[in-house]
């Protein structure tokens, strides 16, 4: 629906068993579906996703895969590829390697320089030794640009502060009038051992919009012109006018 139009949201959360998740819309209550609403006339919503990874390596061109196995990089198997990687890290992001890796993948072929942010971060699922290759939750297809991203509370925040402050300059960033977020459950307390840490960000780098929203078993925001469900994440809608 709208496929030309931003979109942000969330997985509601918090339930034990399946059907026990209580969606409202006007005075009654859904166990399943989506509850949404579309905003048309003198209101334009501006879209920010917080992916919390930070790029290692360089980005290199899918040359062999099959659906979501990815058996060549550049000419290479990923885990080779990984282990030089792996040599020019210094001993913290070594040691993150092997806990909190990723792949980002590309979702605008037409951008010569992609940036922090510019990438889908899907987990890498499983890797076999035999083959070097990696198992991604994510369908592939050669030719893509991807590249390693590694994850911790402090590049979350360092991505998170770089994608407002490049919100800052768009040309309509001061009519902001109000925003939405939509966190990830495993940002918040549980990632920063603090309170509001992304909502106290936004302030201080956008100033004293409004802003609401809620924590999410699963974010919906885009990257490039496609919305995809995200993990981790934090995904604003910003609203100003348009004329």
């Amino acid at each position: 629906a709208y496929p030309n139009s931003g979109k942000v949201g969330g997985l509601a959360s918090g339930a034990q068993m399946k059907g026990e998740n209580a969606l409202y819309l006007d005075d009654k209550i859904h166990r399943s579906g989506l509850v949404g609403i579309a905003l048309s006339g003198n209101i334009g919503m501006d879209t920010i996703v917080a992916q919390g990874c930070r790029p290692i390596g360089e980005p290199v061109k899918i040359s062999k895969c099959n659906n979501t196995l990815l058996t060549g990089m550049d000419g290479q198997p990923p885990l080779d590829l990984l282990q030089t990687i792996h040599e020019e890290l210094d001993e913290k992001d070594q040691s993150l390697l092997q806990t909190s890796l990723f792949l980002g993948i590309e979702m605008d072929p037409l951008k010569d320089n992609p940036q922090q942010g510019d990438f889908l971060i899907r987990n890498i699922m499983a890797a076999d030794k035999e083959s070097g290759g990696i198992q991604v939750g994510a369908m592939l297809r050669e030719g893509q640009l991807v590249q390693f991203h590694l994850r911790d509370k402090d590049m979350s925040a360092e991505d998170l502060r770089l994608v407002l402050n490049r919100y800052k300059t768009k040309e309509h960033s001061e009519k902001a009038s109000g925003a939405l977020l939509f966190s990830c459950l495993g940002r918040g307390q549980y990632l920063y051992e603090k309170l509001n840490h992304d909502s106290d960000m936004f302030r201080d780098q956008l100033g004293d919009i409004p802003l609401g929203g809620f924590f999410c078993n699963g974010e919906i925001g885009p990257v490039g012109k496609t919305t995809f469900l995200h993990g981790y994440t934090s995904s604003f809608g910003i609203f100003h006018p348009i004329h």
